[in-house]
């Protein structure tokens, strides 16, 4: 029994410490497209003609947030797809175990009902011994049940992030392209405003 709590310990500590070094891996990456935002905005300038303010961004620094951004999502999508097939897999785990564990538990009942002297495996043994060997496969099989759900349910945690984070970049893309739209409108309306009033 002590050899079992430890062991469980042991798997929950490694556990919690592979979730976290996933998850600063994805705030770093957040981190990044933030600063060279930040970046852009302070390399960016702006000048004055014809009484008309413009604003200028290099292209090759905005490209080159742009395949950031992309590269970001192409990321997040490969982990989807990744974590999706990690949970279908546990799922068939799980339910290939859930079988082995009633087909066990059947067999258990069975036996218990039979007489004291039990063939295994071609051996006679007594019924505690019985017991004692089926008891220890179903504690394995319970075990790892255990650790399967644990497994999928710690995935479908990740696959929820990964949306998460993916439909956050998503609105600060949509964001900052609907930003720049308006943007490029102000200035062409303006130029167009000139324009009128050279003509008059």
């Amino acid at each position: 029994m002590r050899r079992l709590s430890l062991f469980i310990t042991i798997l929950l500590f490694f556990s919690f410490f592979s979730v976290n070094a996933q998850q600063s891996d994805t705030v770093e990456e957040d981190q990044s497209l933030v600063s060279q935002f930040q970046a852009l905005e302070k390399k960016s300038g702006n000048y004055n003609a014809n009484g008309i303010r413009y604003e200028v961004v290099r292209l090759s620094d905005l490209n080159r947030i742009k395949k950031s951004i992309f590269d970001s999502i192409n990321t997040a999508n490969a982990s989807i797809k990744q974590l999706t097939a990690t949970i279908e897999g546990n799922t068939n785990e799980i339910d290939g175990l859930n079988t082995k564990l009633q087909e066990t538990t059947s067999n258990l009942t069975r036996v218990t009902n039979e007489k004291d002297s039990i063939s295994f495996f071609g051996a006679l043994l007594s019924k505690g011994t019985y017991k004692a060997i089926v008891w220890g496969i179903i504690a394995i099989l319970t075990l790892l049940l255990f650790l399967f759900v644990y497994k999928f349910r710690n995935s479908n945690f990740l696959t929820q992030q990964a949306k998460s984070a993916l439909a956050e970049l998503e609105t600060e893309y949509e964001d900052h392209r609907r930003k720049a739209l308006e943007r490029e409108q102000k200035v062409s309306r303006m130029l167009q405003d000139e324009l009128n009033k050279q003509k008059k």
